[in-house]
Parts: C-alpha cells; sequence; structure tokens
C-alpha cells in the first residue's frame, strides 16, 4: 500500500530557519509503459515510471508572514505554484513562505525535472505544516499545476498514472530490482522540448494492444520477472516509435538482443532510453558493459532501481 506524504527526514537545505521544512524527490528515467487504457467504463492515457536514483531535487519552504509564495529561482514557477495549490488544499494553514529548489535534474530529456520540482514543492510546504496528503492527492496537485505529470510521488512502487487527471488507473507494487543502462538518443544530448510535443493520438488497434501489455505488466511486477517486464518496455516503445520516433531504434533492439537485456525502455516524451537488466542476474555487470560498448551513442550512464 502506499503511504501519505509527511515530513522529510532531516537533510542539508538552502535555508537553515528550524520553522522550514524539506522534501527531496528523486528522478525517472522515461517509462516502462505508456498508452490509452480502459478503466472504469472509458479510456484513460497512463504510464508506468521507471524509477531512477542518478538525480534528485530538493525543496525548502520556509512559512513566512506574506501572502503566496517566493520561489529562488525564480523561473521554477511551476513549483511556486504547486506550492500555493497546497497552501490552499490545506485551507491556508499560514499566509505563504519562501521556496527554494535545488535540482541536478537534466532538463528536457524525460527525467520528470518538471514533475521534480512540483512534488518536492508539495512536499516541502506538508513537512513545513506538519501535514499529510495521500499520493493521489499530491498526484492531483502536480497535474493542477503542470498540466501533466508523472508518477513521483508513488515513490518506487508500478503504478498505472493517469498523467492528465492525476489519479492512479492501478497500483501494480513494488518494482522488483532493475539494472538500467541508460543513454541519449538526441544529437548532442540536446533533448526535447516536451511542451510542445501534442498528446499521442493512438489507433484503435494499438488501444486495444495496450491492454493486455498492462496485464503482463501486472503479473511481471507480481512475480518479480525482470524479463517479462522488458518484453512489456519493449512492445510500448515499438507501439510509441510513431508518434515519438527514437533515431536508430533498430540498431538499439539489435543491441539488447545481442547483450541479452531484458527488454528497451523510453521516454515518451523526451530522448533519454534504456536497456534493462536482471539486477539479481550475476551476468548482468558483463552483459551490461558488453552492450555500452556496442551502442552507436555519444552518452551512456548505468543505475540500479532500489527495492
Amino acid at each position: 500500500m502506499t503511504e501519505d506524504l509527511a515530513v522529510a527526514a532531516p537533510a542539508p537545505a538552502t535555508v537553515t530557519d528550524p520553522r522550514a521544512g524539506s522534501f527531496r524527490v528523486d528522478a525517472h528515467h522515461g517509462e516502462i509503459l505508456q498508452g490509452v487504457f480502459v478503466a472504469a467504463g472509458r479510456l484513460r492515457r497512463g504510464l508506468v515510471t521507471l524509477p531512477c536514483p542518478l538525480y534528485s531535487t530538493r525543496a525548502t519552504f520556509l512559512p513566512t508572514e506574506d501572502t503566496g509564495t517566493t520561489v529562488r529561482p525564480a523561473w521554477r514557477t511551476k513549483a511556486r505554484r504547486a506550492a500555493d495549490l497546497t497552501l490552499a488544499r490545506l485551507g491556508r494553514p499560514i499566509p505563504g513562505g519562501l521556496l527554494d529548489i535545488t535540482s541536478d535534474i537534466p532538463l528536457c530529456r524525460g527525467f520528470g525535472s518538471s514533475t521534480a520540482d512540483v512534488t518536492s514543492a508539495i512536499g516541502a510546504v506538508l513537512a513545513a505544516t506538519g501535514r499529510r496528503l495521500s499520493p493521489a492527492e499530491v498526484g492531483s496537485l502536480a497535474v493542477e499545476a503542470e498540466t501533466a505529470s508523472d508518477s513521483l510521488m508513488y515513490g518506487g512502487r508500478a503504478v498505472v498514472f493517469a498523467h492528465r487527471e492525476g489519479e492512479p488507473i492501478e497500483d501494480l507494487g513494488e518494482l522488483m530490482p532493475l539494472a538500467v543502462l541508460g543513454f541519449g538518443t538526441s544529437p548532442g544530448g540536446r533533448g526535447v522540448d516536451t511542451l510542445e510535443l501534442p498528446p499521442a493520438r493512438y489507433t484503435s488497434w494499438e488501444i486495444e494492444a495496450f491492454r493486455p501489455l498492462r496485464g503482463l505488466l501486472r503479473r511481471a511486477v507480481r512475480d518479480g520477472d525482470a524479463s517479462l517486464l522488458g518484453r512489456v518496455a519493449t512492445a510500448s516503445t515499438l507501439l510509441n516509435q510513431r508518434h515519438l520516433p527514437i533515431p536508430g531504434l533498430d540498431d538499439i533492439l539489435a543491441v539488447a538482443r545481442a547483450s541479452g537485456a531484458a527488454g528497451v525502455q523510453v521516454a515518451h516524451s523526451g530522448d533519454v532510453a534504456g536497456l534493462l537488466f536482471d539486477a539479481t542476474d550475476p551476468e548482468t555487470p558483463a552483459r551490461r558493459e558488453f552492450a555500452a560498448t556496442r551502442l552507436d551513442v555519444t552518452e551512456t550512464w548505468q543505475f540500479e532501481t532500489e527495492r
């Protein structure tokens, strides 16, 4: 079961006043599955993100007597809006505050930088006020703040998340340990302007294809089957190739097969992609290193999901 967001563990912050609340959110690495799913008798857009501990965002909120939130740096406007919306949701127990955002998450790549800003801001306000909200309530606020959100408020759980509604479609459970070889797919790592991407217009055939993939992912998470999860991620990648093409995808798939990777996952609104491996397989380090030498890309990185 998911837990409410509450006061974060003590950690260094840019604001050191004891009244301040702090909250940290890890990045994600694109999606394992993204599409349209039947839920409650209607079609809903949804996604399942891949957690990524390589990067994170920390927000610190200091209550003040001023009305509304001031954010530093000033361009993190979505985080400021998220803080103001949270205060309103809580019934404005304090007038406003100073919000500091510190982040090393690359922008416009598919690492969830915007949602990390928003979710950490919400968590920092909750920490400063001693209040709690469920992940579903945080998701609703996140979508209100930024139009579309990822499921970072659920931590390492595999949640089919309605990213334009802020609601969980299905909580599949804790994700199994995965080893990932990540890489950029755009020239020079320039990323993608995600705000300019229109929602994918899936065909009826594609929508039908997402139904069994959701069921297979449910089974993969339940059984801790990284191989099955990888097949689902690869299928999602192929289904979404028409909407945001990944350069050199055929070659990437060939490297995945040659290295024994479980599958390929991509950011469906970004330029990062990854080869997935079973983190518990003793052959994985060698397989991942082999794949890194075969990929025709300019940047790679490695990480493991946590459990």
